[in-house]
């Protein structure tokens, strides 16, 4: 969930034809696969990390490091004008950073240790109805399609939380979650109407330091730096954190920053339907997580909520 502070349904709402599977290049499709398997990944990723890691302080050390690691990336790359931001922008970033970093991912950090990383990626799928609503709550007006994919969405997490209230996962893991989307939700909207860093790779690195200086105050707050014992981490841990700075903050980034102005928008905003597959199918591969009834159909119900919401804003 370490993505630009772009929205699906706030991506689509210009009309762009999905050219023909032999006109889109193949840099594309390779580029579109990285942010299909990556960012559906980065939820057992983090199930993995804080298996023997402090939730918070986890989080904190991948956004800073991945927030310092690009800024150097952009420095090396466009040259230091490049990160210069006024005041107001660095601002911006701030809170969109803190909104998405800390209130977004950093509860789903936090509920991953007590909810599997599959039913995480489906309750977080629902974050393009959340926009819908606030788009509508500013004057937008949705459409039909939008209203039905909203209901569908909110049906579907409604099926989605009776893990939590059948005792099968903690319930309050289950609401952190929720809560998350909304966070995220905000920080994704709120941040096509602020003044942002015109370079999304600028403002991406801002966020992320804020989001992760955010989480460590969190972290602190919480006092997960007593007793830590870095010897007591295991190898695994270790390497899903370095995972999820390398290639979920920044490999991953970079390739949905580059869609975002090569191909299609319609085509691009397919990641938000795809990860959640791709979390649930890894999640029950590799940590052999239960799919429970609740957990299918309510995916099922999210997915198709989604996909109908990105399809039918993207013809507005």
């Amino acid at each position: 969930m370490t993505k630009p502070a772009v929205d699906p349904a706030s991506q689509v709402t210009s009309p762009a034809p999905i050219p023909s599977a032999r006109r889109i290049p193949a840099a594309v499709w390779v580029a579109l696969g990285i942010v299909y398997v990556v960012w559906g990944s980065t939820y057992l990723g983090i199930r993995i990390a804080v298996e023997t890691m402090p939730p918070f302080l986890s989080a904190a050390t991948r956004f800073v490091t991945a927030g310092l690691l690009l800024m150097g990336i952009i420095a090396w790359r466009q040259g230091p004008a490049a990160l210069r931001v006024n005041r107001r922008q660095l601002g911006s970033a701030a809170v969109v950073g803190l909104l998405l970093l800390v209130g977004g991912n950093g509860l789903v950090v936090l509920a991953e240790t007590s909810v599997p990383s599959g039913l995480a990626a489906l309750l977080i799928a629902v974050v393009p109805a959340w926009v819908v609503v606030l788009k509508a709550g500013f004057g937008e007006r949705p459409s039909a399609g939008g209203v039905i994919g909203v209901l569908l969405g909110l049906g579907g997490l409604a099926v989605l939380t009776l893990p939590g209230l059948s005792g099968d996962v903690k319930v309050g893991g289950v609401v952190l979650v929720v809560i998350g989307t909304v966070c995220w939700s905000v920080g994704s909207f709120s941040s096509s109407r602020i003044p942002m860093p015109a370079n999304p790779f600028t403002a991406s690195a801002y966020e992320m330091i804020a989001g992760g200086v955010g989480c460590l105050g969190v972290a602190l707050v919480r006092g997960e730096q007593h007793g830590l014992d870095l010897s007591a981490i295991s190898g695994r841990s270790w390497a899903a954190l370095a995972y999820l700075i390398v290639f979920g903050s920044l490999i991953a980034f970079t390739a949905y920053a580059w869609l975002l102005q090569t191909a299609p928008l319609s085509l691009v905003a397919t990641y938000a339907y795809v990860n959640p597959v791709v979390a649930v199918a890894l999640g029950a591969l590799v940590l052999n997580e239960a799919l429970s009834w609740p957990i299918v159909l309510g995916g099922v119900i999210v997915v198709a909520g989604v996909c109908l919401i990105v399809s039918t804003e993207r013809r507005r």
